[in-house]
Protein backbone atom coordinates (compact mmCIF):
# COMPACT_ATOMS: atom_id res chain seq x y z
CA UNK A 1 0.00 0.00 0.00
CA UNK A 2 1.28 3.50 -1.14
CA UNK A 3 1.87 6.30 1.26
CA UNK A 4 -0.66 8.00 -0.54
CA UNK A 5 -3.49 4.87 -0.26
CA UNK A 6 -2.53 5.19 3.38
CA UNK A 7 -3.04 9.07 4.09
CA UNK A 8 -6.69 8.52 1.84
CA UNK A 9 -7.38 5.60 3.98
CA UNK A 10 -6.30 7.37 7.32
CA UNK A 11 -8.40 10.62 6.37
CA UNK A 12 -11.75 8.71 5.46
CA UNK A 13 -11.22 6.54 8.56
CA UNK A 14 -10.76 9.62 10.68
CA UNK A 15 -14.08 11.29 8.82
CA UNK A 16 -16.21 8.14 9.31
CA UNK A 17 -15.04 7.91 13.37
CA UNK A 18 -16.00 11.27 14.30
CA UNK A 19 -19.60 10.41 12.91
CA UNK A 20 -22.44 10.02 15.72
CA UNK A 21 -24.27 7.38 16.56
CA UNK A 22 -27.89 9.50 16.54
CA UNK A 23 -29.12 7.28 19.74
CA UNK A 24 -26.15 6.71 21.96
CA UNK A 25 -24.53 9.99 20.84
CA UNK A 26 -20.92 9.76 20.72
CA UNK A 27 -18.62 9.09 17.74
CA UNK A 28 -18.30 5.82 16.13
CA UNK A 29 -14.75 5.54 16.97
CA UNK A 30 -15.38 5.79 20.64
CA UNK A 31 -18.35 3.13 20.00
CA UNK A 32 -15.94 0.78 18.46
CA UNK A 33 -18.03 0.90 15.41
CA UNK A 34 -15.75 1.09 12.87
CA UNK A 35 -14.78 -1.85 11.82
CA UNK A 36 -12.30 -1.71 8.68
CA UNK A 37 -11.44 0.86 6.19
CA UNK A 38 -9.55 -1.07 2.65
CA UNK A 39 -8.71 -0.01 -0.39
CA UNK A 40 -6.90 2.65 -2.14
CA UNK A 41 -7.08 5.15 -5.04
CA UNK A 42 -9.29 2.59 -7.13
CA UNK A 43 -11.97 2.60 -4.22
CA UNK A 44 -12.49 1.96 -0.99
CA UNK A 45 -14.87 -0.30 1.43
CA UNK A 46 -15.77 1.30 4.70
CA UNK A 47 -17.41 -1.51 7.08
CA UNK A 48 -19.28 -0.58 10.23
CA UNK A 49 -21.23 -2.61 12.85
CA UNK A 50 -24.68 -1.64 14.15
CA UNK A 51 -25.58 -2.07 17.82
CA UNK A 52 -28.65 -4.82 17.04
CA UNK A 53 -29.99 -6.58 14.53
CA UNK A 54 -32.57 -4.00 12.93
CA UNK A 55 -31.50 -0.78 14.39
CA UNK A 56 -34.11 2.01 13.91
CA UNK A 57 -31.09 4.33 13.26
CA UNK A 58 -29.18 1.92 10.50
CA UNK A 59 -30.03 4.23 7.20
CA UNK A 60 -29.44 7.63 9.42
CA UNK A 61 -26.15 5.93 10.25
CA UNK A 62 -25.30 4.41 6.86
CA UNK A 63 -26.33 7.20 5.13
CA UNK A 64 -23.80 9.47 7.36
CA UNK A 65 -20.93 7.32 7.03
CA UNK A 66 -21.30 7.23 3.40
CA UNK A 67 -21.41 10.98 3.42
CA UNK A 68 -18.28 11.18 5.64
CA UNK A 69 -16.48 8.89 3.86
CA UNK A 70 -16.96 10.85 0.24
CA UNK A 71 -16.56 13.68 1.85
CA UNK A 72 -12.60 11.93 2.84
CA UNK A 73 -12.37 10.10 -0.31
CA UNK A 74 -12.32 13.47 -2.40
CA UNK A 75 -13.53 11.68 -5.41
CA UNK A 76 -12.45 8.24 -5.13
CA UNK A 77 -15.00 5.61 -5.48
CA UNK A 78 -17.00 4.43 -1.60
CA UNK A 79 -18.52 1.54 -0.68
CA UNK A 80 -19.92 1.09 2.74
CA UNK A 81 -20.30 -2.74 4.57
CA UNK A 82 -23.12 -2.84 7.40
CA UNK A 83 -22.97 -5.83 9.59
CA UNK A 84 -24.05 -6.12 13.15
CA UNK A 85 -21.76 -6.38 16.72
CA UNK A 86 -21.81 -9.77 17.87
CA UNK A 87 -22.88 -10.36 21.58
CA UNK A 88 -19.71 -10.50 23.10
CA UNK A 89 -19.05 -7.10 21.37
CA UNK A 90 -22.11 -5.60 22.65
CA UNK A 91 -21.32 -6.35 25.97
CA UNK A 92 -18.17 -5.16 25.84
CA UNK A 93 -19.74 -2.30 24.36
CA UNK A 94 -22.38 -1.92 27.24
CA UNK A 95 -19.60 -2.10 29.92
CA UNK A 96 -18.05 0.22 28.80
CA UNK A 97 -20.55 2.79 28.60
CA UNK A 98 -22.38 1.75 31.51
CA UNK A 99 -19.75 0.25 33.84
CA UNK A 100 -19.21 -3.18 34.34
CA UNK A 101 -21.56 -2.88 37.45
CA UNK A 102 -25.32 -1.43 37.17
CA UNK A 103 -25.20 1.25 39.22
CA UNK A 104 -27.44 3.84 39.08
CA UNK A 105 -25.56 7.04 37.16
CA UNK A 106 -27.13 9.85 39.61
CA UNK A 107 -26.06 9.42 42.77
CA UNK A 108 -24.58 11.90 44.93
CA UNK A 109 -21.49 11.70 43.65
CA UNK A 110 -22.81 12.18 40.12
CA UNK A 111 -22.55 16.17 38.26
CA UNK A 112 -26.12 15.61 37.17
CA UNK A 113 -28.48 18.41 38.67
CA UNK A 114 -31.61 15.81 39.50
CA UNK A 115 -34.73 18.38 39.76
CA UNK A 116 -38.03 16.70 40.84
CA UNK A 117 -40.83 18.27 39.79
CA UNK A 118 -43.92 17.14 42.08
CA UNK A 119 -47.53 18.73 43.38
CA UNK A 120 -49.92 17.97 45.69
CA UNK A 121 -52.63 17.32 43.28
CA UNK A 122 -53.04 16.58 39.74
CA UNK A 123 -54.57 19.02 37.26
CA UNK A 124 -52.08 21.93 38.19
CA UNK A 125 -50.48 21.07 34.30
CA UNK A 126 -47.65 19.69 36.13
CA UNK A 127 -46.35 17.16 33.59
CA UNK A 128 -47.07 20.15 30.73
CA UNK A 129 -44.80 22.44 32.58
CA UNK A 130 -41.97 19.87 33.14
CA UNK A 131 -42.19 19.25 29.30
CA UNK A 132 -42.01 22.39 28.34
CA UNK A 133 -38.90 23.84 31.31
CA UNK A 134 -36.84 20.26 30.27
CA UNK A 135 -37.20 21.84 25.93
CA UNK A 136 -36.45 25.51 27.47
CA UNK A 137 -32.88 24.59 29.04
CA UNK A 138 -31.94 22.26 26.14
CA UNK A 139 -32.46 25.13 24.43
CA UNK A 140 -30.07 27.03 26.42
CA UNK A 141 -27.46 24.49 25.05
CA UNK A 142 -27.93 21.98 28.29
CA UNK A 143 -27.84 18.76 27.89
CA UNK A 144 -30.85 17.64 29.98
CA UNK A 145 -32.62 14.28 30.47
CA UNK A 146 -36.01 13.59 31.78
CA UNK A 147 -37.71 10.58 33.64
CA UNK A 148 -41.33 10.18 33.10
CA UNK A 149 -42.62 9.01 37.15
CA UNK A 150 -45.82 9.58 36.72
CA UNK A 151 -46.71 5.66 36.02
CA UNK A 152 -50.55 5.43 36.33
CA UNK A 153 -50.67 9.11 34.65
CA UNK A 154 -48.00 9.22 31.85
CA UNK A 155 -48.11 12.01 29.47
CA UNK A 156 -44.79 12.93 28.77
CA UNK A 157 -44.42 10.78 25.54
CA UNK A 158 -47.54 13.00 23.99
CA UNK A 159 -45.99 16.22 25.11
CA UNK A 160 -43.06 16.22 23.55
CA UNK A 161 -44.77 14.71 20.22
CA UNK A 162 -43.47 11.70 20.24
CA UNK A 163 -46.82 9.50 19.81
CA UNK A 164 -47.97 8.24 16.96
CA UNK A 165 -51.81 7.79 16.46
CA UNK A 166 -51.48 7.43 20.76
CA UNK A 167 -48.54 5.16 20.61
CA UNK A 168 -45.36 6.00 22.02
CA UNK A 169 -41.91 4.94 20.05
CA UNK A 170 -40.38 1.58 22.34
CA UNK A 171 -37.07 2.71 22.73
CA UNK A 172 -33.63 0.78 21.45
CA UNK A 173 -32.54 -2.04 23.46
CA UNK A 174 -28.62 -2.55 23.35
CA UNK A 175 -28.33 -5.90 25.68
CA UNK A 176 -29.84 -5.12 28.64
CA UNK A 177 -28.78 -1.04 27.89
CA UNK A 178 -32.29 1.16 26.94
CA UNK A 179 -31.48 4.46 24.59
CA UNK A 180 -34.07 6.77 25.35
CA UNK A 181 -36.13 8.58 22.61
CA UNK A 182 -34.81 12.28 21.76
CA UNK A 183 -37.45 14.97 21.07
CA UNK A 184 -36.61 18.85 20.92
CA UNK A 185 -32.95 17.71 22.57
CA UNK A 186 -34.42 16.01 25.52
CA UNK A 187 -33.84 12.41 25.96
CA UNK A 188 -36.79 11.57 28.07
CA UNK A 189 -38.11 7.67 29.12
CA UNK A 190 -41.71 6.58 30.22
CA UNK A 191 -43.48 3.88 30.96
CA UNK A 192 -46.34 4.67 27.86
CA UNK A 193 -42.66 3.66 25.65
CA UNK A 194 -43.25 -0.02 26.94
CA UNK A 195 -46.75 -0.54 26.02
CA UNK A 196 -48.91 -1.76 23.32
CA UNK A 197 -50.86 1.26 22.66
CA UNK A 198 -51.69 4.49 24.55
CA UNK A 199 -54.42 3.06 26.38
CA UNK A 200 -52.80 0.33 28.36
CA UNK A 201 -53.60 0.74 32.06
CA UNK A 202 -50.88 0.11 34.25
CA UNK A 203 -52.48 -1.18 37.30
CA UNK A 204 -49.43 -1.45 39.25
CA UNK A 205 -48.95 -1.70 43.27
CA UNK A 206 -45.65 -0.05 45.30
CA UNK A 207 -43.07 -2.70 44.54
CA UNK A 208 -43.81 -2.71 40.99
CA UNK A 209 -43.23 1.60 40.90
CA UNK A 210 -40.56 1.33 42.79
CA UNK A 211 -38.78 -0.96 40.39
CA UNK A 212 -39.71 0.64 37.44
CA UNK A 213 -38.26 4.06 38.81
CA UNK A 214 -35.23 2.26 39.98
CA UNK A 215 -34.79 0.68 36.48
CA UNK A 216 -35.80 3.92 34.21
CA UNK A 217 -32.61 5.28 36.75
CA UNK A 218 -30.20 2.52 35.86
CA UNK A 219 -30.76 0.80 32.80
CA UNK A 220 -31.59 3.95 30.47
CA UNK A 221 -28.18 5.34 29.31
CA UNK A 222 -28.68 9.17 29.30
CA UNK A 223 -24.90 9.45 28.70
CA UNK A 224 -23.94 12.93 30.28
CA UNK A 225 -26.25 15.32 31.40
CA UNK A 226 -25.91 18.38 32.69
CA UNK A 227 -29.54 18.29 33.97
CA UNK A 228 -32.39 15.29 34.68
CA UNK A 229 -35.83 16.45 35.68
CA UNK A 230 -38.17 13.80 37.07
CA UNK A 231 -41.93 14.03 36.76
CA UNK A 232 -43.49 13.13 39.61
CA UNK A 233 -47.04 11.74 40.02
CA UNK A 234 -49.14 13.91 42.31
CA UNK A 235 -49.44 13.37 46.11
CA UNK A 236 -46.82 12.18 48.33
CA UNK A 237 -47.32 8.19 47.13
CA UNK A 238 -45.07 5.44 46.83
CA UNK A 239 -43.17 6.96 43.65
CA UNK A 240 -42.58 10.05 45.87
CA UNK A 241 -41.02 7.51 48.87
CA UNK A 242 -39.19 5.52 46.29
CA UNK A 243 -37.18 9.09 44.55
CA UNK A 244 -36.83 10.17 47.92
CA UNK A 245 -34.83 7.68 48.86
CA UNK A 246 -33.10 6.90 45.44
CA UNK A 247 -32.28 9.98 45.11
CA UNK A 248 -32.21 11.94 48.09
CA UNK A 249 -29.30 15.03 46.37
CA UNK A 250 -32.05 15.79 44.71
CA UNK A 251 -34.04 19.67 44.27
CA UNK A 252 -37.70 20.10 44.24
CA UNK A 253 -39.35 22.15 41.94
CA UNK A 254 -43.29 22.54 43.52
CA UNK A 255 -45.88 23.44 40.90
CA UNK A 256 -49.43 24.26 41.94
CA UNK A 257 -52.13 26.94 40.91
CA UNK A 258 -53.71 29.90 42.53
CA UNK A 259 -56.56 27.66 44.03
CA UNK A 260 -56.45 27.50 47.55
CA UNK A 261 -57.28 24.37 47.69
CA UNK A 262 -54.02 23.05 45.38
CA UNK A 263 -51.87 25.46 47.12
CA UNK A 264 -53.03 23.58 50.24
CA UNK A 265 -52.32 20.43 49.02
CA UNK A 266 -48.81 21.51 47.33
CA UNK A 267 -47.48 22.04 50.41
CA UNK A 268 -47.39 18.65 51.50
CA UNK A 269 -45.12 17.55 48.16
CA UNK A 270 -42.19 19.87 49.17
CA UNK A 271 -42.58 18.79 52.96
CA UNK A 272 -42.29 15.47 52.28
CA UNK A 273 -39.54 15.78 49.79
CA UNK A 274 -37.77 17.76 52.41
CA UNK A 275 -37.98 14.35 55.42
CA UNK A 276 -35.91 12.95 52.67
CA UNK A 277 -32.87 15.32 52.03
CA UNK A 278 -34.18 16.58 49.25
CA UNK A 279 -34.20 20.43 48.48
CA UNK A 280 -37.28 22.87 47.41
CA UNK A 281 -35.51 25.05 44.93
CA UNK A 282 -38.61 26.77 43.72
CA UNK A 283 -42.33 27.54 43.50
CA UNK A 284 -44.08 27.46 39.79
CA UNK A 285 -47.99 29.04 39.72
CA UNK A 286 -49.54 27.34 36.82
CA UNK A 287 -52.72 29.02 35.58
CA UNK A 288 -52.51 32.37 36.89
CA UNK A 289 -54.31 35.29 35.51
CA UNK A 290 -54.11 36.05 31.95
CA UNK A 291 -54.92 39.36 29.95
CA UNK A 292 -58.04 39.17 27.88
CA UNK A 293 -58.13 41.54 24.89
CA UNK A 294 -59.41 44.35 25.83
CA UNK A 295 -56.30 44.28 28.88
CA UNK A 296 -58.39 43.44 31.65
CA UNK A 297 -56.76 40.49 33.72
CA UNK A 298 -59.34 37.38 34.75
CA UNK A 299 -58.11 35.77 37.59
CA UNK A 300 -60.01 32.44 36.39
CA UNK A 301 -58.24 30.23 39.79
CA UNK A 302 -58.04 32.90 41.79
CA UNK A 303 -55.04 34.39 43.31
CA UNK A 304 -52.31 33.77 46.15
CA UNK A 305 -51.76 30.66 45.62
CA UNK A 306 -47.79 30.00 44.97
CA UNK A 307 -46.83 32.80 46.82
CA UNK A 308 -48.51 30.92 50.00
CA UNK A 309 -46.72 27.79 49.12
CA UNK A 310 -43.24 29.60 48.72
CA UNK A 311 -44.42 31.06 51.82
CA UNK A 312 -45.52 27.77 53.34
CA UNK A 313 -42.18 25.82 52.57
CA UNK A 314 -39.66 28.88 53.83
CA UNK A 315 -37.81 28.56 56.73
CA UNK A 316 -35.74 30.99 58.90
CA UNK A 317 -32.76 29.08 57.13
CA UNK A 318 -34.04 28.70 53.86
CA UNK A 319 -36.38 31.38 51.32
CA UNK A 320 -38.53 29.21 49.22
CA UNK A 321 -38.67 31.41 45.72
CA UNK A 322 -41.75 31.79 43.42
CA UNK A 323 -39.94 31.31 40.64
CA UNK A 324 -43.14 31.78 37.81
CA UNK A 325 -46.56 32.53 37.52
CA UNK A 326 -47.56 31.09 34.05
CA UNK A 327 -50.63 32.49 32.80
CA UNK A 328 -53.56 30.06 31.48
CA UNK A 329 -52.67 30.25 27.84
CA UNK A 330 -54.07 28.51 24.94
CA UNK A 331 -51.39 28.33 22.80
CA UNK A 332 -49.74 26.22 26.02
CA UNK A 333 -52.49 24.09 26.04
CA UNK A 334 -52.74 23.73 22.63
CA UNK A 335 -49.03 22.66 22.21
CA UNK A 336 -49.74 20.55 24.78
CA UNK A 337 -52.17 18.52 22.45
CA UNK A 338 -50.21 18.69 19.12
CA UNK A 339 -46.53 17.77 20.79
CA UNK A 340 -45.15 20.91 20.16
CA UNK A 341 -44.13 22.41 23.42
CA UNK A 342 -44.85 26.80 23.27
CA UNK A 343 -41.58 27.92 24.71
CA UNK A 344 -40.52 26.41 20.79
CA UNK A 345 -43.92 27.04 18.83
CA UNK A 346 -44.95 30.35 20.17
CA UNK A 347 -41.81 31.58 22.49
CA UNK A 348 -43.69 35.17 22.20
CA UNK A 349 -46.65 33.81 24.24
CA UNK A 350 -46.71 35.14 28.43
CA UNK A 351 -46.67 31.27 29.30
CA UNK A 352 -43.55 30.79 27.07
CA UNK A 353 -41.47 33.54 28.43
CA UNK A 354 -42.70 32.41 31.82
CA UNK A 355 -41.46 29.14 31.80
CA UNK A 356 -38.21 29.75 29.97
CA UNK A 357 -38.07 32.53 33.07
CA UNK A 358 -38.11 29.37 35.20
CA UNK A 359 -35.96 27.77 32.79
CA UNK A 360 -33.06 30.49 33.21
CA UNK A 361 -33.09 30.71 37.17
CA UNK A 362 -32.44 26.78 37.05
CA UNK A 363 -29.87 26.91 34.81
CA UNK A 364 -28.28 30.03 36.53
CA UNK A 365 -28.17 27.43 39.64
CA UNK A 366 -24.74 25.66 39.80
CA UNK A 367 -25.01 22.07 41.02
CA UNK A 368 -24.26 21.32 44.64
CA UNK A 369 -20.99 20.13 45.00
CA UNK A 370 -20.40 20.65 49.21
CA UNK A 371 -19.76 17.24 50.47
CA UNK A 372 -19.71 15.37 46.75
CA UNK A 373 -16.55 13.53 45.44
CA UNK A 374 -15.50 14.89 42.59
CA UNK A 375 -13.92 12.95 39.80
CA UNK A 376 -10.50 13.79 40.30
CA UNK A 377 -6.95 12.05 41.46
CA UNK A 378 -3.78 13.68 42.49
CA UNK A 379 -1.43 14.13 39.87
Amino acid sequence: MSDASGTLLDRIRDAVGRVTDPELRRPLSELDMVRGVRGGGDGVEVEIALTIVGCPAADRIERDVRRAAEQAADGTPVSVAVGVMTPAQRKALTERLRGAQRVMPFGEDSLTRVIAVTSGKGGVGKSTVTANLAVALAGRGLKVGLVDADVHGFSIPALLGLTVDGVAPSPTQVGDLILPPVAYGVKAISIGMFLQNGNEVVAWRGPMLHRTVQQFLTDVYFGDLDLLLIDMPPGTGDIAISVGQLLPHADVLVVTTPQTAASDVAVRSGLVARQTGQRVVGVVENMSAFTLPDGSTLDLFGSGGGDAVASALSTAEVTVPLLASVPLSPALRAGGDSGEPVVLAHPEDAAAQAIAAVAAALAAEPRRLLGRKLPLSPS
